[in-house]
């Protein structure tokens, strides 16, 4: 379906997703592109970790970024189940601290160990979440998760803030830099009317303006939706990217905040 593939990993480059990894949405590099040197969040602007130093980037062992995450403890990462599942913790690398994908700024942890939730089959089922333990522990401030105490930011309307180094037009270039941008949420029944019965509102939360134009893409996979200074959804799937009528979907954090939390 192409909507499952909206937000999911970057590619590696043909040659080398077709020797090492699945191609629908599992293993270090795979499904529709969310990633490397060009664009990225479809009507984003720069941002920084300095002020967004929770946001991380995944990595292949040669340093090609093709999800996003969020560090949620000093030695922990949330990402999404489909940018892990596959994958051996030894293939994987975590990047903080570096805006440029293109610099040597910040620190490359390996990852130590791959969680992802037991009932993921694949995004558009929902439990598309995962946490990754890093062999450190990295300084950069964390990111308080989304519980179910927390109700009042999935209102429709609220503002929420989309960050990655993902594309910045479906199956365009990706970005080399960290970008962000504004998105408020919308109400169930707006993103049931766009998905129908693919859209599962205990899984799941959208984000996006009804005219489209701003949006995560592919590559942004992982990453985080925020909202009232908590992790309330990781950038999962969708129709195409920043189209009129589908916004975006990611993993409603609050639902699963006590196994992840769990896994911390």
């Amino acid at each position: 379906m192409a909507e499952t593939l909206h937000r999911l990993r970057s590619w590696l480059g043909a040659a080398l997703v077709a020797l090492m990894l699945p191609v629908l949405g599992a293993s270090v590099a795979a499904a529709q592109p969310h990633g490397d040197v060009g664009p990225m969040i479809v009507g984003g602007s720069r941002a920084s970790t300095t002020q967004y130093p929770w946001v991380v980037y995944l990595a292949t062992s040669s340093g090609f970024q093709y999800c996003g995450g969020t560090l949620v403890a000093a030695n922990k990462v949330v990402t999404a189940a489909h940018c892990t599942v596959g994958d051996s913790p030894s293939a994987v690398r975590v990047v903080a601290g570096r805006d440029d994908k293109n610099s040597s700024a910040g620190v490359v942890a390996k990852v130590t160990k791959i969680w992802i939730h037991p009932s993921y089959r694949d995004a558009a089922q929902g439990s598309d979440v995962s946490v990754l333990t890093l062999d450190r522990t990295l300084t950069q401030a964390t990111l308080p998760l989304a519980t179910p105490a927390d109700s009042a930011l999935y209102a429709a309307g609220t503002s929420s803030t989309i960050l990655g180094w993902g594309t910045t037009s479906s199956g365009g270039s990706a970005s080399r830099y960290l970008l962000k941008a504004t998105v408020p949420l919308t109400s169930d029944a707006t993103c049931s009317a766009a998905y129908s019965r693919e859209y599962i509102p205990s899984a799941m939360v959208c984000a996006g303006y009804p005219q489209g134009g701003t949006d995560t893409c592919q590559g942004d996979s992982g990453g985080p939706l925020v909202a009232g200074g908590k992790l309330i959804g990781i950038t999962s799937w969708g129709e195409g990217c920043a189209s009129a009528g589908y916004p975006g979907v990611y993993t409603r954090v609050a639902t699963y905040a006590s196994l992840v939390q769990q896994q911390l």
